[in-house]
């Protein structure tokens, strides 16, 4: 049975943020999608241990602090380690493929330059995390 999802994206390309919403209208999910435009952002969200999301789509090209090293203090942290964390990014830089997965990712998904393909690959992580037995909360 297919669960509703609690999803941290962290993003700082609002049309990016858009084209995540509009995918989940499209698809008629029923996750909740939870916006953080900077990691210093997404670390104040995740401070509230009682509301933990389920999943994080994670962007590396972000400002202050970058996705990598948000990753390293998300993965350092006894109580957010477990989070399954997802890159979802236009790097395909095979360096920042390899330290992602180093440092503990879930899942490293290259945007599409097509919407249909997009769609499709969000589609398919989502299915996965909402069929997972992984329980957080």
């Amino acid at each position: 049975m297919k669960k509703s999802l609690n999803v941290l994206l962290i993003e700082d390309n609002t049309i990016e943020i858009m084209k995540m919403n509009r995918t989940i209208s499209l698809l008629k999910l029923d996750h909740k999608i939870t916006e953080a435009k900077t990691a210093d952002e997404a670390l104040k969200i995740l401070e509230k241990k009682d509301s933990l999301p389920d999943i994080i789509f994670l962007d590396l090209n972000m400002p202050k602090i970058s996705g990598i090293e948000f990753l390293s203090i998300l993965k350092k942290d006894e109580d957010l380690h477990h989070i399954p964390t997802m890159i979802l990014t236009t790097s395909n830089n095979k360096k920042d493929v390899l330290d992602c997965y180093k440092i503990g990712i879930s899942g490293y998904i290259l945007k599409p330059l097509k919407y249909e393909d997009y769609v499709a690959k969000i589609e398919s992580a989502l299915n996965y995390w909402s069929i997972n037995e992984l329980k957080i909360s």
